[in-house]
């Protein structure tokens, strides 16, 4: 029996058993439709639906994230209210989640995390994937191993995302002015700031292009507080999530007039995630902001010319969980 005939049949069920009149055009319609075409259709273009519903799955996670932070809060509404290490168990908790998921899922590791000071402070600037799922595995380590929070620049649409501003506040994200930044790097602060920021999450590609148009404020910040600039670079993170490139130029075109992240994110791919962190960029009172920006432009862009496959290819990047002999 195809399912053409098991519907058929529980149609007549209903009708006799239940009493509900079954329209003949409803029977009609159900002998003329081909479900093995339609079974066919989903077998094949499954996979490709699956790609686009894995990033509704780590906004799940995200979700799940700030849901616990709702019940700690109420869990220790009076219990060391006034402590101040209120937030402390419940960022080691998550912490240690979401370390879990990027060792099974990415295989995660930092190579270079001696670089990051364990004491006083230091600007981060870093490449911004599709979606920054290398700098929740950074924020959980750093928190796991080193006992360091740090606080993060976010994009000022975060914080209009619903449900969103627990968890910004928790882990310190900030729309981050410069002067702002100054001020944290001043009080001995880690801060971690991607200059792309959502503009090179939608549409940078498999080549790894840094989109930083003529941004310079971070410099400006990490010369103000007289701190060093560390580098980052996550491998394989654009095979991890990749944005649709088809329609960009007049999604760009959207993104620069009203400043909506429209672009369609798919993938999840469990590919390799190793993150390279760069020698210092030592403060120097003679250097501007501009060419500083250059300066620390060229380290990231040397770090993934040394450990990226450009293009990037997401097969590749599956193989290198087996052997990163092959990166």
């Amino acid at each position: 029996m195809d399912i053409g005939d098991y519907l058929s049949q529980l149609l007549v069920w209903v009708e006799h058993n239940i009493g509900i009149p079954i329209p003949d055009w409803i029977e009609q319609g159900l002998r003329e439709i081909d479900f093995d075409l339609i079974y066919w259709l989903i077998r094949l273009f499954a996979p490709i639906i699956v790609t686009f519903l894995l990033p509704f799955v780590l906004l799940i996670f995200v979700y799940g994230s700030i849901l616990f932070l709702h019940i700690y809060k109420r869990r220790h509404k009076l219990v060391d209210a006034y402590s101040k290490g209120f937030w402390d168990g419940a960022r080691t908790t998550l912490g240690t989640f979401w370390d879990g998921h990027g060792k099974i899922w990415h295989g995660f590791e930092i190579v270079g995390l001696d670089k990051i000071p364990r004491e006083g402070a230091a600007l981060l600037v870093y490449y911004h994937g599709a979606l920054p799922v290398d700098f929740y595995y950074i924020i959980a380590k750093s928190i796991l191993h080193t006992g360091r929070r740090m606080h993060l620049v976010g994009d000022k649409f975060l914080f209009n995302v619903p449900g969103f501003k627990l968890l910004l506040q928790v882990f310190k994200v900030t729309p981050g002015s410069v002067e702002e930044i100054s001020q944290l790097l001043r009080a001995g602060k880690l801060v971690a700031v991607a200059p792309g920021g959502v503009r090179e999450a939608l549409f940078s590609n498999s080549n790894y292009e840094l989109i930083w148009g003529r941004r310079c404020g971070f410099a400006k910040s990490a010369i103000a507080a007289q701190v060093p600039i560390i580098p980052l670079f996550t491998q394989n993170l654009r095979e991890a999530f990749r944005t649709v490139e088809y329609g960009q130029g007049y999604l760009r075109d959207l993104y620069e007039r009203t400043r909506l992240p429209l672009v369609p994110i798919y993938g999840g791919f469990p590919v390799k995630l190793r993150t390279f962190v760069g020698d210092p960029i030592l403060y120097d009172p003679n250097i501007t902001p501009e060419d500083l920006a250059k300066k620390t432009q060229h380290a990231i862009e040397d770090l993934i010319k040394k450990h990226q496959r450009i293009p990037g290819n997401i097969f590749w990047a599956l193989l290198d969980r087996l052997s990163p002999k092959l990166s």
